[in-house]
């Protein structure tokens, strides 16, 4: 399927400055940018083996800064001498096993982070524009569903705590100062170039592509919402563009596919769309994991007349062909 971006912006010779670029989601998002002609500065605090940027060879196409995103002079300089004008804070700790192992190191980043990079951006003149990266996790274990985002936030659990904790500060800095903020609340991310292995669709697609045995650590009725990368980064780019809105501004939207999936019928697709035969080990012991969550995407398609353009069987075949392709020129 061709991927015909919603967003009607023009980002040539823009100035974007984005954290997180050397991670799954803002790799992608780096990758369409620079690709858009936009001139790309991202923050980088440890050079891994292989980030993003290597694996979509762009780390020759941006401007890389090293250091913290906690770091607040070096985040301000970076802001200034780049004149940037938008901003994409997507950098964060973002395994959820992670986070309740570590729930100190996550605040840090997810939510000290967070303060730091909107406290820098409203001190320099030339930024038009912030969108801040929250979560679906934000909202915590809900009687009602879809979400929708005029519910309260009630992340309980590290990860989504801080997630919690960001979206709020986010938006805080739209009443107090001013500050032209966005939040985006996005479903479980999926496809290619996703090198945290200990996710769903990246465990499950390389092990069943190496024939190796598919565990689902849960009970496999856990429901989830799930998005294609690429329409992700178009929902990013779309709520960028629209940023000088006044009705906007200070707002967070959900931005899915709108249809809970369960994770034993995520495990099937996957294992048809490899061409196996298999039956995945259910082995129960996954902990701090909410029972159903998925998103109403209403507002979303009313205000920004956005709506994904993936399905999930489409978006998980090429997700498949990238894996394939990796793996065959890798191992």
């Amino acid at each position: 399927m061709s991927f015909i971006p919603i967003s009607v912006m023009d980002w040539k010779e823009k100035n974007v400055f984005i954290t997180g670029a050397d991670g799954f989601i803002g790799g992608w998002l780096t990758k369409v940018l620079v690709e858009k002609g936009a001139n790309v500065i991202v923050i980088v605090r440890d050079m891994k083996k292989k980030s993003a940027l290597d694996l979509h060879g762009i780390k020759d196409k941006v401007t890389v800064v090293q250091g913290d995103i906690i770091d607040y002079e070096l985040v301000l300089r970076a802001l200034n001498e780049n004149d940037v004008e938008y901003v994409f804070h997507l950098a964060a700790q973002a395994i959820v096993g992670v986070a309740s192992r570590s729930p100190l190191s996550t605040f840090e980043s997810n939510i000290k982070g967070t303060w730091t990079i909107l406290e820098a951006a409203r001190n320099v003149s030339t930024i038009k524009g912030v969108i801040v990266a929250s979560s679906d996790k934000a909202y915590g274990d809900q009687d009602k569903l879809p979400y929708t985002e005029d519910q309260p936030l009630l992340g309980l659990y590290p990860y989504d705590a801080s997630k919690a904790c960001a979206d709020i500060l986010a938006r805080s800095y739209v009443k107090s100062y001013g500050l032209s903020v966005a939040v985006t609340r996005n479903a479980n991310t999926y496809g290619g170039a996703d090198m945290n292995i200990s996710r769903i669709v990246p465990d499950t697609v390389i092990s069943s592509l190496q024939g190796k045995e598919l565990i689902i650590r849960s009970d496999g009725t856990l429901e989830r919402d799930y998005m294609y990368i690429k329409d992700a980064v178009d929902a990013y780019l779309t709520l960028a563009a629209s940023l000088a809105r006044e009705d906007i501004k200070g707002q967070a939207f959900n931005f899915g596919a709108g249809k809970p999936v369960s994770v034993l019928d995520l495990f099937k697709l996957i294992i048809r769309l490899t061409g196996r035969e298999i039956e995945p080990k259910i082995t129960g012991k996954a902990t701090n994991e909410i029972d159903k969550q998925y998103l109403s995407v209403e507002k979303v398609q009313r205000l920004l007349n956005w709506s994904p353009q993936y399905s999930l069987e489409e978006g998980l075949k090429e997700t498949i062909e990238w894996y394939k392709e990796f793996l065959a020129n890798n191992c």
